[in-house]
């Protein structure tokens, strides 16, 4: 990314001490909980504000867990299923290609053969079929003499095709956790908790958690039959299935509280000993082995809400994106360590073939966004190609939006062109927002020239026209310009509150560690260290990471950067700073120790006071004032020569753009420390007017350089700049 569009990431503090009230509210609760003031803080500000709510936030029981009959229609799913493996009819269970779709379909398919039904499944290819119901997938249901159809995580809009199916004697339960539309379909059962009519207590189920209601009403219906505790059905699918809904909640990005956390929490204990040969073997493909026997694994791994999110999950979203999503859904259902294994290194190919595309689409949007992007004027980044493959642009839209703080829509035309460009092609576009700019409410306002779209308001797909593409650019930037403050599209980055060095302890990491597992709505605690000073600089992985020593009130403290390298630090030793950051416990060779994750570290106030003072008083010499010989501000030919090989050796190297600070940086590490800011800037104001290079300012403080061979030498005396610079010192 060209530095002239990268911005500064903003930081938002949640909590601040000064507010009298809140303060002691804190205090009181820390004090009725035993938890630390910092840790009663970070509960207070997400809502658990009383002993209760607390409480409630660490308790782990099946007890806890909402009753599915309080669904509208679970009665009619429950009877419906229950009908059909009493008649044994048969079942086709059909679902979406994504993680929360695969194990919804591996979910209820375990559950109902457990229960003796003659049960199949149906997943549409995502590159021949698209999303949802089709009529001919359901031809085809009908040839193998289905007579009831189970929709999981899709069908809450497919009104034409559900009916379609009734008119063949297929009757369809629909569980889903979509938006639905105004007029539900006809079928036997619609379970979604965001029916209008629905006064379900949590409505922020994945799909795999609708799944996992319906199988819990099924077993309690069981319990009442049987005339058994229902708590004991209850608990036996959570200990049986909490592990599938688990991966599915958390990879469906869903909040993970109320009854989500509850879930996931017993799901990550059962996949730390997990029994599932498809999920052991994908564990351990994942480390880089296999497992020797039942039980065991090649490498210990913690198993958090990160290692399903980043590791389990990417691993068998790539079937569906590049290949059969069956594989995955195949994989959880192998009974056998051999094909558990042969599947789970299928899905580590994929995985990797998925992760090659998406770099090499990333890297060509980047480069087109680089050409076209300008700030002024753009506010939602449209992009198209003809060869991005339909599976992978939603993840790069993430990254792009990630990347520049824009929304972004990226469109292929991949599988629907000959090789001809024609205004009538169809693209397929996928699209990630921002807060303050409702995705699908943008394409609404655009919807003349678009096929069909939806979403929700960070994530939404499209299909459009190739001869609407500009039109469609200019009106979503449009809308974009009168929705979409500047304040918004500010890179922003939310901290949980200021802390002290004397409050980074074992116990505090410890305490933080208890608020697992993390994700939506429950974050990894973001801290703010201010004013510490960097102690050392240590570059790691072969340049790719750096760890930080850093140092305040005589203490010392390591703090890794993971994805900065040595090239992207503007930092020094002796710098202040402030750093956000989240505490970790690191163990390496037996050795336990507390350290920092960086996320993003500002100058301290103090330092950036000092920058801002040394650029005016650059400005008020360039102006024409008189400076001292002690203020070292006059360049001498070594000066000039000692910053042209360098920034050459970096343009040789691929690295043309330079924000001052890291040129200075560069400098410095190089032993040039005679060189300061002033000097510098007129050290790059002189090359530029003697034309040694090409410099060109992209942004205040920030120069792309750019070097031809040349064969002469150049009289830097000839310089007026010099020249004017010399009169300005002052005699002494």
């Amino acid at each position: 990314m060209s530095e002239q569009n990268k911005k500064e990431k903003k930081w938002t503090i949640k909590y601040c001490r000064g507010d009298l009230e809140k303060d002691q509210a804190i205090a009181q609760l820390a004090e009725a909980t035993g938890l630390s003031e910092i840790m009663a803080s970070l509960l207070y500000a997400r809502g658990y504000c009383t002993r209760e709510q607390v409480d409630g936030f660490f308790r782990q029981d099946a007890a806890c867990l909402h009753d599915p009959f309080l669904m509208r229609d679970m009665q009619a799913a429950v009877d419906r299923i229950e009908a059909a493996l009493a008649r044994k009819e048969k079942i086709a269970i059909y679902g979406d290609y994504d993680v929360d779709g695969v194990t919804s379909v591996s979910l209820l398919y375990l559950y109902l053969t457990a229960r003796g039904g003659s049960v199949g499944y149906y997943i549409p290819s995502r590159m021949r079929e698209g999303y949802g119901l089709s009529k001919a997938a359901i031809d085809r249901l009908k040839e193998k003499g289905v007579s009831l159809m189970i929709t999981v995580d899709t069908g809450i809009t497919a009104n034409e095709e559900i009916d379609y199916a009734k008119s063949l004697g297929i009757e369809t339960v629909v569980t889903d956790h979509h938006e639905c539309r105004e007029e539900l379909p006809d079928a036997a059962a619609v379970v979604n908790p965001h029916r209008p009519d629905d006064e379900y207590p949590f409505c922020e189920l994945a799909g795999v958690g609708v799944v996992f209601k319906l199988i819990s009403a099924c077993e309690i219906a069981e319990c009442r039959k049987r005339g058994v505790p229902e708590i004991d059905g209850l608990r036996r699918v959570c200990m049986e299935y909490a592990d599938l809904v688990a991966i599915g909640t958390i990879a469906d990005v869903m909040p993970v509280v109320d009854e989500n956390r509850l879930i996931v929490t017993l799901g990550i204990r059962l996949l730390e000993k997990t029994t599932r040969p498809g999920l052991r073997a994908l564990i351990d493909a994942a480390a880089g082995g296999k497992s020797a026997e039942p039980g065991k694994r090649v490498k210990k791994r913690k198993i958090n809400s990160g290692f399903i999110g980043f590791t389990i999950a990417p691993r068998m979203n790539a079937a569906g994106r590049v290949s059969n999503a069956s594989i995955a859904v195949e994989l959880l259902l192998a009974e056998s360590d051999k094909e558990a294994e042969d599947l789970a290194e299928q899905l580590c190919e994929l995985n990797l073939q998925r992760q090659i595309e998406e770099n090499r689409i990333a890297e060509q949007a980047y480069e087109k966004i680089e050409k076209t992007l300008d700030p002024k004027r753009d506010r939602v980044i449209v992009i198209d190609d003809d060869s991005w493959q339909q599976g992978i642009i939603g993840i790069v839209s993430s990254r792009i939006t990630e990347r520049y703080g824009l929304p972004s829509i990226l469109i292929s035309f991949d599988g629907s062109t000959d090789g001809t460009q024609r205004p009538t092609d169809v693209g397929k576009g996928s699209g990630r927002s921002i807060k303050g700019m409702n995705l699908v409410e943008a394409l609404v306002d655009c919807e003349e020239l678009l096929v069909r779209f939806g979403g929700h308001e960070l994530a939404a797909g499209l299909s459009i026209l190739r001869a609407n593409i500009d039109d469609f650019r200019r009106k979503i930037n449009a809308y974009a310009q009168s929705h979409l403050s500047d304040d918004a599209m500010c890179v922003s980055l939310e901290a949980d509150r200021v802390v002290e060095m004397s409050d980074l302890t074992m116990h505090l990491a410890q305490e933080l560690s208890s608020m697992e597992p993390f994700g939506v709505s429950n974050p990894v605690p973001n801290l703010i260290l201010q004013n510490a000073r960097i102690a050392r600089i240590v570059t790691l992985g072969n340049g790719k990471h750096t760890k930080l020593i850093l140092e305040k009130d005589g203490r010392e403290i390591s703090a890794v950067w993971f994805g900065v390298g040595g090239m992207q630090m503007t930092f020094e030793v002796g710098d202040s700073v402030d750093v956000l950051f989240q505490l970790n416990i690191n163990e390496f060779q037996n050795v336990v120790s507390l350290q920092m994750l960086i996320q993003d570290v500002h100058y301290a106030e103090e330092q950036e006071k000092q920058y801002r003072s040394v650029k005016a008083r650059y400005e008020a010499i360039r102006r024409g004032e008189e400076y001292t010989a002690e203020e070292n501000v006059l360049p001498c030919r070594d000066d000039i020569a000692v910053v042209y090989t360098a920034l050459r050796r970096e343009f040789r190297a691929g690295r043309s753009v330079f924000p001052m600070r890291r040129l200075l940086s560069l400098l410095h590490s190089l032993g040039y420390t005679d060189i300061n800011y002033i000097k510098l800037k007129f050290i790059i104001r002189i090359m530029q007017e003697l034309q040694i290079c090409g410099v060109t300012e992209s942004v205040q403080d920030t120069y792309v350089f750019e070097f031809q061979y040349q064969t002469t030498k150049t009289n830097i005396e000839k310089s007026s700049i010099l020249r004017k610079l010399k009169t300005q010192q002052r005699r002494t």
